[in-house]
């Protein structure tokens, strides 16, 4: 197409019409493309501007200016009616009538353990405590050498850890959380109290109290005079928080390699003394482990399973309950319908 003001007419009159008779967003697409676009022929025309004699540029450049102008006002006209036709068709047709009557359909809910252990979190946070969280796949000295379990220990033997294979990578899965313990000291400076809860794994069969997979709830405090009366404390406030205002705590001595000295932990509930759990205070080695000054710094520790608490709390008689994931069981709590 040779270039004259009769052609750059005849291909704006074109464009100017087709995009006119669009009728809907994919038709005006294909319109740019064939009129507006870089193989339109208002296009091909305005490239031939340089096969010109200088003199006659200015024209025919201020003709083909004009042309443009008015050929992409007229789209952009053209596409902002067409955007607001079609809003508006989706607006009636996707039209919803709220007076219908609503399906019955079923919501989901948290597991029981889920709120459990969601409650022992903001029960810690609101004492000013932080949550703390570590790996379940945990490298070996953190489970055990850390604190003070050493390799002839009953608890490393394969009856009681899943051991990462090959056992030479000296992996496991944690059987405690007090591996985060050990991080946490690792990596801050005292003041510490912490609570890390979270899934443990010991080598036991399912049964109606044991779980090859558990939950635990972990403290742990290291500041200045710490002592056994703060321990005591702490756990009287815990247990008034889990099983109500008239439970209280006794500690029945015990052993435990990372503390000294260690205790049982029962629970008064429902007019009877209930095992709960463990504790005691951080034995110095542990702390020396982790770099802490045991002439300035002491701390407790306690431990206690979600599952023990739960089943204590519900009158639960089963682990299999727990488990297993029966959606009727969750429902006896009221979660989700």
């Amino acid at each position: 197409m040779s270039l004259s003001v009769s052609a750059i007419e005849s291909a704006a009159k074109q464009a100017l019409a087709a995009i006119t008779g669009a009728k809907s967003l994919e038709e005006l697409k294909a319109v740019k493309i064939e009129h507006v676009g870089d193989k339109s022929a208002i296009a091909k025309l305005n490239q031939s501007l340089g096969s010109i004699e200088a003199t006659e540029r200015a024209e025919f450049g201020k003709v083909l200016g004009q042309a443009k102008a008015s050929i992409g006002a007229a789209f952009t006209a053209a596409q902002q009616q067409l955007e607001i036709e079609r809003d508006a068709k989706v607006l009636l047709e996707e039209v919803v009538d709220v007076t219908l009557p609503a399906g019955n359909s079923h919501k989901g809910g948290l597991h029981p353990l889920t709120v459990i252990k969601n409650e022992v979190s903001d029960y810690f946070l609101s004492q000013g405590y932080s949550i703390a969280e570590g790996p379940e796949l945990e490298a070996g000295w953190l489970n055990f050498d850390s604190l003070n379990i050493p390799a002839d220990h009953p608890a490393r033997t394969m009856q009681d850890t899943f051991f990462i294979e090959p056992v030479e990578s000296g992996l496991v899965l944690r059987t405690h959380t007090s591996p985060v313990q050990v991080r946490t000291m690792l990596t801050q400076e005292p003041p510490i109290y912490i609570v890390s809860p979270g899934r443990t794994f010991r080598a036991d069969e399912l049964d109606s109290t044991h779980s090859p997979v558990f939950s635990q709830v972990e403290g742990l405090v290291i500041d200045k005079d710490i002592s056994m009366a703060h321990l005591k404390g702490a756990l009287d406030d815990f247990a008034a928080k889990m099983f109500g205002p008239d439970a209280i705590t006794r500690l029945r001595p015990s052993f435990f390699p990372f503390t000294e000295p260690s205790a049982e932990v029962d629970v008064w509930f429902n007019n009877r003394w209930i095992e709960w759990g463990g504790c005691g205070m951080v034995n110095p080695k542990v702390l020396e482990t982790c770099g802490i000054d045991t002439s300035v710094y002491s701390g407790f520790a306690f431990g206690m399973g979600l599952e023990r608490t739960l089943m204590v709390r519900q009158g639960i008689k089963d682990m299999h309950d727990i488990v297993e994931g029966d959606i009727r069981f969750s429902r006896s709590f009221g979660l989700g319908l």
